[in-house]
């Protein structure tokens, strides 16, 4: 089981000693209209791309030691710091562009209080859930500005986040490729069920910007489920492969 850990652990350790760094511009770089559409946009992803660490660690850490899966927690332990990094360089364009951050509300302590609930495989689920979603997000956001500085900085988090989403649907389609069919359908009913609730949030907290970069509500959505099935609905032919070979 999680034969390529090792390719992600080599990934996950380059990085880690090639951090991106914040591009520099001048404060102009942002119109005062591109400023009013992201502000409170900016603020509540911000928000959102904190994870609880603590949480995650510890249910990698217990997975890893059932498993027998080692380097499994390191692999998460990288993952949760580039995703920290993630957060440091969003507060710093916000600070250096005079916008607020956003304070913890109900919806961010649900989330949290699901993830500290949550065994390694609901952990995990969340957490792809919100990276598909910012994929199509911070897209989305590279589009509605004129900013070099926040476009490159859109790049830069959606290529960090086509390297986590990698790692957490590999390691998730093996997971399910354990389960017995019944609970496999149940549970992928249900993600998918959480999938699409969650990217209806996403359309209400961000959809200002979502509509200046050419989204309505349906394409939004319709987006978001083509990053779902790209990444957890893999091609018939090849999920029967991945079970042979996980079996």
């Amino acid at each position: 089981m999680y034969t390529e850990l090792n390719v992600w652990l080599d990934h996950f350790e380059y990085h880690a000693a090639h951090r991106s760094v914040m591009p520099e511009t001048l404060r102009e770089d942002l119109t005062g209209y591109e400023r009013r559409l992201i502000a409170a946009s900016l603020a509540r992803f911000q928000l959102a791309e904190r994870l609880e660490s603590g949480a995650l660690l510890r249910v990698a850490l217990r997975h890893e030691a059932k498993q027998r899966a080692a380097p499994l927690a390191r692999i998460v332990q990288l993952l949760i710091a580039e995703e920290q990094q993630h957060v440091e360089l969003l507060g710093a364009f916000m600070e250096q562009h005079g916008l607020a951050p956003k304070r913890s509300d109900w919806l961010d302590r649900s989330y949290r209080r699901l993830r500290r609930l949550a065994g390694f495989e609901l952990h995990l689920s969340v957490l792809i859930t919100t990276e598909l979603i910012a994929k199509v997000y911070l897209r989305a956001l590279e589009a509605a500005t004129g900013s070099r500085q926040l476009q490159t900085l859109c790049r830069m988090l959606v290529a960090d986040e086509l390297a986590h989403i990698g790692f957490e649907s590999e390691v998730l389609r093996e997971l399910k490729a354990r389960r017995a069919t019944l609970t496999r359908v149940g549970l992928e009913f249900l993600h998918r069920a959480f999938f699409t609730a969650a990217a209806v949030e996403a359309w209400l907290s961000h959809r200002a910007v979502l509509r200046s970069a050419g989204y309505r509500f349906v394409t939004f959505l319709r987006a978001c489920s083509a990053q779902y099935a790209f990444y957890l609905e893999p091609p018939p032919l090849l999920s029967q492969r991945r079970a042979h070979v996980c079996g």
